[in-house]
């Protein structure tokens, strides 16, 4: 223990090992190391008690790509579909504001403006997700 009462080392968990391992059999499916690696690799992750001695077995390997996030706007008709349900928003509001309607009657438009924005962005996504080389649509 160090000053502060934290340990120096962490004890490895089953999942710390679990994605060692997976990292180091992955760089074996691409060629970067040889089988006699991974399986001595893989041997010393699994009797591995440290993070510490986890990270070392992995440190002459590229760092995994990070994923990425979908972007939920992010195809162009989708934001030109976006772009205008918001000026036709500004323009219902501004009809509003100069008929002097005590109902906010505006509402109802905007909502199914923003419903029809979101059906077209799931529907792109969903098409984005699809390869058809699998023949299915991954949800």
């Amino acid at each position: 223990m160090d000053t502060n009462g934290i340990p120096s080392r962490l004890r490895a968990a089953d999942t710390d090992r679990e994605q060692v391992a997976t990292r180091i059999q992955a760089a074996g499916g691409e060629g970067r190391l040889t089988l006699e690696e991974v399986e001595d690799r893989l041997s010393a992750v699994y009797s591995a008690k440290y993070t510490d001695d986890l990270v070392a077995l992995t440190s002459d390997l590229p760092q995994p790509a990070p994923k990425r996030r979908p972007v939920v706007f992010g195809h162009p008709a989708v934001r030109i579909h976006l772009a205008i349900a918001v000026v036709l928003s500004v323009l219902s509001i501004l009809r509003w504001v100069s008929s002097g309607v005590p109902f906010f009657w505006p509402a109802m438009p905007m909502f199914w403006l923003a419903m029809s924005v979101v059906v077209h962005a799931r529907v792109r996504g969903a098409r984005r997700r699809f390869r058809p080389e699998d023949g299915i649509a991954v949800a």
